[in-house]
């Protein structure tokens, strides 16, 4: 029998606990073998639940654009900012502020800014480097060191960059630089080393990287890391090596995804919307597709045809100097759009349980009268000219379009750095994400009409709710699983297609998407997108309480997070749904939607003190922000405080280091009473 010996956690445990986990405490002796290892890691454990819970930063639908999304990343949505001037207050100018946040944001290039302008200018005035560096070295450390204080020494050392770990570790922990404090000189002559053996700008640089990694903890990503912006493959490659992170997919994540794995009708859409954009960088630069081609092609079947309504959307506002490339993408974006149209009635004939006929629209065209007939009502068309589109059989590839997509798909199943992108939104990405009391998707739950979770057939069985996530999830993966059969994989290599634009899809869910008629047809009635039901009853709170419910996501304070649909905020529209139950944040960061929503995106900040929205105005340029020192302007909204300071036990990773500890009480119980013996 256990002794009734007691120890100062006793009264909560239990004989019958001790047996039911017997077997694990025997695996647990294995990390902890001894009473002093297992009191050792109790103490750091609940050392690590009391300190104050770190920040996570959301962010959605940068679109491509990587200048304005490495910069909030960089700034961290204005929280070194907000710690600089904790720091600092009124003791340096708001230039010096500004010059060190800016220092802090892009380490590299202000270094040599800084450099020349000493070279130039500043010599006149018997500045030195030396004296600059001193300077700003003290004022690194000191916002180092704020921000380090939500970390145990443990975290931090494990981030420390390898050259200069010891050092940093040694200034953080300096008693805030008083000269009249014991080690005063000790700190300030390794100041003066790094600056003597001229390796300041090398520090400098790597503490400027700690702040930023340090300032978040991790980033959730809510997807359409792609689209309209160049940049895509460079957010990606930012995203690869950033330090804690995790992605819910987009719809045109999953369009790039199905390029990736092969679906044709995917990679004619990839390749279109990029050809609208006139975003050939994404493509080119970034993962070596070969366009060529797709040009000849172009060249030689629509050479004639002016491809008005396939002219470059120029989201810039700024006049494309080369009128040749202009034509010449606007040809080989007609050309790829009538490929689009008969690469996906192929999908759509192969798989009718996706209920897509209607987006069937080319055998409908009269190519004499240069009209169409949709639903009984006649349209002319803007555009007649279809020298592919064979009468008797509209949707077939000519030879000419069969070999070039042959091209165009080997292409992408070619790159490299198109596959590594892959791998990482795979490993990192999901359907969905319950994380500390948020519920995180892209888009929508499907819901029927009177706010019910809608049910969806895939592949004779229906789901809904966490369960159609969850299945969406595994067929997401397994179009790029070699463990499964041929026949698996390629319905789910054909579903990545559905998940882009089918009306059923979480990542769409919109009665149809109505490409064809907004290129040919000029009406906008029979060019209408009717949202799904989420949409409609995105401000009731009951309905959202309902799907929080369906996915079990518990507590007090809870909320679904999601974007894909930019907020108006030029309209008044709020960002804050359904009583604070629901906070949409893709507020614009694509430029085509600024004029819409007028600002440029939101992001959204939860730390120890609660949850905290960004709104932000348009980012000129990176030129211009480490030039001229120009953050991007940024206003906050307190959604939600809380009552008391937020601590690491009260978030998720802090229930499952609750186990832990309880678990570790049971073997240091189990120890002291002779149940298991230390080894």
């Amino acid at each position: 029998m256990i002794e009734s010996k007691k120890t100062n956690f006793a009264e909560s445990i239990s004989e019958e606990s001790i047996k039911a986990d017997l077997r694990y405490l025997q695996l647990l002796t294995e990390n902890y073998p001894t009473i002093a290892d297992a009191s050792s890691e109790i103490i750091n454990l609940e050392a690590i639940l009391n300190l104050p819970k770190p920040t996570e930063h959301f962010i959605s639908d940068p679109h491509g654009e990587s200048d304005a999304f490495n910069h909030v990343l960089r700034n961290a949505s204005g929280y070194i900012k907000r710690k600089v001037e904790e720091v600092f207050g009124s003791t340096i100018s708001k230039k010096e502020k500004k010059e060190l946040c800016t220092l802090i944001y892009y380490p590299e290039q202000k270094l040599e800014l800084i450099k020349s302008d000493f070279a130039n200018h500043r010599k006149k005035a018997n500045d030195s480097m030396d004296t600059y560096y001193i300077e700003t070295l003290h004022r690194l450390i000191k916002v180092c060191r704020i921000v380090t204080n939500k970390y145990t020494r443990s975290r931090i050392r494990k981030a420390l960059p390898k050259e200069f770990a010891y050092i940093i570790e040694e200034l953080l922990h300096e008693d805030d630089g008083k000269r009249d404090s014991k080690r005063f000189h000790y700190y300030n002559k390794i100041v003066e080393s790094i600056i003597e053996t001229q390796r300041a700008d090398a520090f400098i640089i790597e503490i400027c990287k700690l702040i930023q990694r340090l300032a978040i903890d991790k980033l959730h990503l809510l997807g359409d890391i792609f689209d309209r912006g160049s940049g895509a493959h460079l957010i990606m490659d930012t995203l690869c090596q950033y330090h804690h992170f995790d992605i819910v997919w987009g719809n045109h994540d999953i369009d790039w995804l199905g390029a990736a794995a092969g679906n044709r009708a995917c990679i004619c859409n990839v390749l279109r919307m990029s050809l609208r954009y006139g975003n050939l960088s994404t493509l080119e630069d970034g993962y070596g597709i070969n366009l060529l081609p797709l040009a000849a092609f172009a060249m030689e079947t629509y050479g004639n045809d002016d491809c008005k309504i396939f002219s470059v959307v120029n989201l810039q506002e700024q006049p494309i100097d080369d009128a040749k490339m202009d034509r010449l993408v606007a040809l080989m974006h007609k050309a790829i759009t009538i490929v689009q149209f008969k690469e996906e009635a192929k999908l759509i004939d192969l798989h009718p349980e996706f209920d897509m006929n209607d987006r069937k629209l080319l055998h409908l065209i009269n190519k004499e009268t240069g009209k169409i007939k949709i639903n009984g009502k006649e349209y002319s068309l803007r555009d007649s000219n279809f020298p592919t589109i064979d009468p008797n059989n509209p949707y077939a590839l000519s030879e000419e379009e069969e070999l070039m997509m042959s091209k165009i798909v080997h292409s992408f199943s070619t790159s490299e750095k198109l596959k590594r992108h892959t791998n990482c939104l795979l490993s990192r990405g999901s359907m969905y994400l319950v994380t500390n009391g948020n519920l995180l998707f892209h888009a929508a739950i499907p819901l029927n009409e009177d706010g019910s979770i809608r049910e969806v057939e895939i592949m004779g069985k229906q789901y809904k709710g966490i369960e159609l996530m969850k299945k969406l999830g595994r067929l997401v993966k397994e179009a790029f699983s070699n463990d499964t059969t041929p026949q698996r994989r390629q319905y789910a290599i054909d579903y990545l297609w559905y998940l882009w634009c089918g009306k059923d899809s979480p990542l769409f869910n919109k009665d149809r998407m109505t490409t064809f008629e907004r290129y040919f047809i000029d009406n906008k009635e029979v060019a209408t997108e009717r949202k799904g039901f989420y949409f409609e009853y995105g401000d009731n709170e009951e309905i959202m309480d309902m799907i929080l419910d369906e996915f079990g996501v518990e507590g007090d304070s809870r909320h679904i997070i999601n974007g894909h649909v930019p907020v108006r905020r030029v309209k008044g529209e709020s960002p804050v749904r359904a009583n604070g139950k629901r906070l949409v944040i893709d507020g614009g960061f694509s430029l085509a939607y600024q004029p819409k929503t007028g600002i440029a995106g939101y992001t959204l900040m939860f730390h120890s003190r609660g949850l905290e929205l960004v709104e932000h105005q348009p980012f000129r340029s990176a030129e211009d922000a480490i030039k001229d020192c120009i953050d991007i302007k940024s206003s906050r909204e307190i959604v939600e405080l809380s009552e008391h300071r937020m601590y690491v036990r009260d978030t998720d990773k802090g229930k499952a280091l609750m186990e832990r500890v309880e678990n570790l009480k049971k073997l240091l119980y189990a120890y002291r009473n002779g149940w298991i013996k230390e080894k």
